[in-house]
């Protein structure tokens, strides 16, 4: 069962290699609840496609001719704060993975996990969640854990000891689902619970919500 309900998930793909666009095509022509709306080969005309195509979850590419991913996470971001973007890519360089999350993209996948695992990804991406692969994650607490603090140490934003459990989770790479069984509460509790982590970080993604709880070291108490 998805955590979409009835709703068609309307997506749209930027990415240069036109094979994945087509994988990515048959992929959710055979999805029940999934539509792929539209596919570009580069983020030309970025945010006139997405306002013609009213997405509900973007796939990106990283290494695309004219402006790459990275940068056009960042530039969607002043527009569509809110709007689900999925990283899809072959690379695994740390860098690149970190500076991913921190301009603003929700989750993390490499082009060669299983179409299960893509169909997965982006219906928790949708409900709110955090997808990356075991070893993404990894990379991505490493990388974090390299920031170098920049205020107060030890400052909470007056997050409850729930809160706290579950932000260390999300550090971790944990799904939502995950989070949800490890401490053996419902998924729309994690839900409302990572709602509140970014109103009172003021934050809108995971990356921003794990470089901002380690880099102001939130959770000095719980990371290792």
């Amino acid at each position: 069962m998805n955590s979409t309900g009835n709703k068609i998930l309307r997506v749209i793909i930027f990415d240069d290699n036109k094979n994945v666009r087509e994988s990515v095509a048959m992929l959710l022509s055979t999805t029940e609840n999934m539509q792929l709306v539209a596919a570009f080969e580069s983020c030309k005309n970025m945010l006139q496609q997405i306002e013609l195509s009213k997405p509900d979850v973007i796939l990106m590419d990283i290494e695309m001719p004219m402006l790459n991913g990275i940068d056009a996470v960042k530039e969607l971001r002043s527009k569509f704060p809110n709007l689900p973007v999925l990283m899809l890519t072959g690379f695994e360089d740390d860098e690149k993975v970190f500076a991913s999350l921190c301009a603003g993209a929700n989750g993390y996948v490499l082009k060669n996990a299983s179409m299960e695992s893509l169909i997965q990804y982006i219906n928790e991406v949708y409900s709110g969640g955090a997808p990356m692969t075991p070893v993404i994650a990894r990379k991505v607490l490493n990388q974090f854990a390299r920031v170098q603090p920049t205020q107060k140490q030890g400052e909470d934003y007056n997050l409850s000891t729930r809160e706290k459990e579950v932000l260390q989770l999300l550090v971790k790479g944990k799904s939502y689902k995950m989070i949800a069984d490890e401490l053996n509460v419902s998924y729309e509790t994690v839900h409302s619970h990572i709602r509140k982590i970014y109103q009172k970080l003021q934050v809108n993604s995971v990356g921003e919500a794990v470089s901002k709880s380690i880099s102001q070291n939130i959770l000095k108490a719980f990371l290792f």
